[in-house]
């Protein structure tokens, strides 16, 4: 008679970062509703008691004694069922290379009251093997692991690495990076299954990226067909930051057979739990394919929607004020707050100074009325005015009358007065008369060169479009209004419009005139500067542009020619956009609100960055003179 199947309850809970308390409810709850179901095994995040991304949080000892008393009260909660939950593991008896004591990324797996160790481990816990250092990550400067261990005992570090024996077999228990083994020199889950494991388990506190699941499906699923063993994996959902950048996790759990095949697979950006059946050896769980990955504009949308609407919930933001220009940006970031919001908490402000056309002023009135919002007008011709009279041709002298020198405002200038009245004046002040915050409305395009206005348009609370380029706002406005709204709820014109900040006569939409950026053409461009694995910097680009291959390497589509008509016009806007992201964009990005982050490289922790200013290399100026 064939023994009964493994039963297990992957619970995809979103975490609350920085509250074991309340996340330890939530887990002693799940594992009520499995017991009820009759699991064996239920499996909860990385980290699901004290959350991943909390700064330096992880050196408080009263922050540490709270996450081992909840790790207790889930021990003794765990009766028959085989509860496997991530947490911070405490080595009281030793230090961290800071002086502090020494702490783990661990995998607790509690029966009975009872932890249930490692085979022959020297911990009560699982603990991370691979640490993560890149990225959003910076797992050393807090945790120690199982390699630094190994060295310090003076061993093999594989032989640190061994399953834990549970009623329902040897598990291979893994935490995140331990599963994308590929650039390191060992592999966890290969030492597992040779060390006797039955079952594969992943706990995972992974970041959304776009793409990124397609990637994991072609890792896991191979580990997965190496080992011949089914895999577990279980990511938790909700939102998390390293102050400048806040990231979602969306779950996406999975479970694998052994032939790398997906056999359950739970939805991504829901706190939800599946269970599976899991048969013995030498059966297999039935499986399929990995789907392709969605429509890049879905996966966009539901990443900013979800990661903005969590945000908002997490800092006990109730109502939101948005200023609306007309233009494409503005229009996205109000049609995702009212996904979020219920429209009397939606304040839409335009602010139109003599420069704004009577067509964008049009478009933000019909996009405010479409949402159902509130809405006003706010007029900045006097206030700016009002500056300008005071300030421009205003005399500075030193008092002891040797030096002295008048001020006045050259076209730029007078630009930016008009943004930060915009945003320092009237936004925050409405703002505060409801009770409010309000919003950064910029995309990744503007931010990477400083294409924006600080204390002007480079406010608010939350850049919730900061880490898409330019042509993905399009892209993710034109899904919202075909599969979210499905109707014209932002108005056509707003794509059609010519994109523009209506600062001046030389950006008069009426006359064909508008933003000095080429977007399909300078997204590529700086998307291969920043998003790039190997990142472009100008000696790359000028000698693909020399080759014949610069279209390609960056993904463009289209033909440079047709831009730019020689070499020197070629360079000068290479120059011109360099110059910007390595010079005051980056004192811009430092003053930045916080990003979302949906993609590689988000500016802020993910896209690290020191004031070095623009630098060309000797091959660099070497190409630019043959060319010349």
């Amino acid at each position: 008679m064939p023994r009964k199947p493994i039963r297990v309850c992957l619970a995809q809970i979103e975490v609350i970062p920085g509250d074991p308390v309340a996340n330890t409810r939530k887990i002693i709850s799940r594992m009520k509703t499995a017991r009820q179901k009759h699991a064996d095994i239920i499996v909860f995040p990385e980290m699901a008691v004290p959350g991943y991304l909390l700064g330096d949080e992880w050196e408080r000892p009263a922050f540490l004694r709270e996450c081992e008393a909840c790790g207790e009260e889930i021990r003794q909660h765990s009766g028959n069922l085989i509860t496997v939950f991530g947490n911070v593991g405490v080595d009281h008896s030793n230090r961290n290379e800071d002086g502090r004591v020494r702490k783990y990324n661990a995998a607790f797996i509690a029966h009975r009251g009872k932890f249930l160790p490692p085979r022959n481990g020297p911990l009560p816990f699982v603990a991370k093997t691979l640490m993560p250092n890149y990225r959003e990550f910076d797992d050393s400067r807090h945790f120690y692991d199982l390699r630094k261990l190994a060295a310090e005992s003076g061993i093999d570090a594989a032989s640190l690495v061994t399953p834990v024996a549970t009623p329902a077999g040897m598990l291979g228990c893994m935490l995140c990076e331990d599963a994308w083994h590929t650039d390191y020199t060992l592999s966890p889950a290969e030492i597992l299954c040779a060390q006797g494991a039955q079952l594969l388990i992943n706990l995972s506190a992974s970041p959304f990226t776009a793409h990124k699941n397609n990637k994991r499906n072609r890792v896991f699923s191979a580990l997965a067909h190496r080992t011949g063993l089914p895999l577990v994996y279980v990511n938790m959902t909700g939102v998390q930051d390293n102050c400048k950048t806040v990231y979602t996790f969306d779950g996406a759990s999975c479970a694998y057979n052994g032939q790398g095949q997906i056999s359950a697979e739970l939805p991504a950006f829901r706190d939800q739990t599946r269970f599976i059946d899991i048969p013995r050896p030498p059966q297999q769980m039935p499986g399929r394919k990995p789907r392709p990955d969605p429509a890049p504009e879905k996966e966009l949308y539901q990443a900013v929607q979800y990661g903005t609407a969590r945000f908002i919930k997490r800092c006990g933001v109730k109502r939101v004020v948005i200023g609306i220009s007309g233009g494409i940006d503005s229009a996205l970031t109000a049609a995702l707050y009212r996904q979020c919001l219920p429209p009397q908490n939606i304040l839409l402000v335009n602010m139109p100074s003599r420069h704004n056309s009577k067509k964008t002023r049009d478009l933000a009135r019909d996009l405010a009325n479409n949402l159902g919002c509130l809405y006003t007008e706010a007029p900045i011709n006097r206030s700016v005015k009002l500056t300008v009279g005071q300030l421009d041709g205003i005399t500075a002298a030193s008092l002891d009358g040797k030096h002295c020198r008048q001020l006045s405002f050259n076209a730029a200038a007078l630009e930016n007065i008009q943004a930060r009245d915009r945003s320092s004046r009237v936004l925050a002040a409405l703002s505060a008369a409801f009770g409010a915050v309000f919003t950064c409305n910029s995309n990744k395009t503007e931010l990477t060169v400083g294409y924006t206005t600080l204390y002007g348009d480079l406010s608010g609370f939350l850049a919730s479009l900061a880490d898409l380029w330019k042509t993905e706002v399009y892209a993710v406005a034109q899904y919202m209004n075909d599969k979210v709204f499905r109707g014209e709820i932002i108005p056509q014109g707003s794509f059609d419009v010519m994109p523009s900040a209506e600062l001046g006569p030389a950006q008069d939409i009426t006359k064909g005139l508008g933003d000095p950026l080429i977007y399909p053409y300078h997204d590529c461009l700086f998307r291969s500067w920043v998003e790039r694995w190997n990142r472009a910097s100008p000696e790359d680009i000028i000698g693909w542009y020399a080759a014949g291959i610069l279209e390609k390497e960056i993904g463009y589509d289209g033909s440079i020619g047709d831009i730019f008509k020689n070499p020197r016009t070629f360079i000068a806007d290479l120059e011109r956009w360099w110059n910007l992201y390595q010079g005051i964009g980056i004192a811009k990005r430092i003053q930045a609100p916080p990003v979302l982050a949906v993609k590689r490289r988000a500016f802020g922790f993910d896209h690290r960055e020191a004031q070095l200013g623009p630098r060309y290399t000797t091959r660099y100026q070497d190409i630019k003179k043959q060319l010349l």
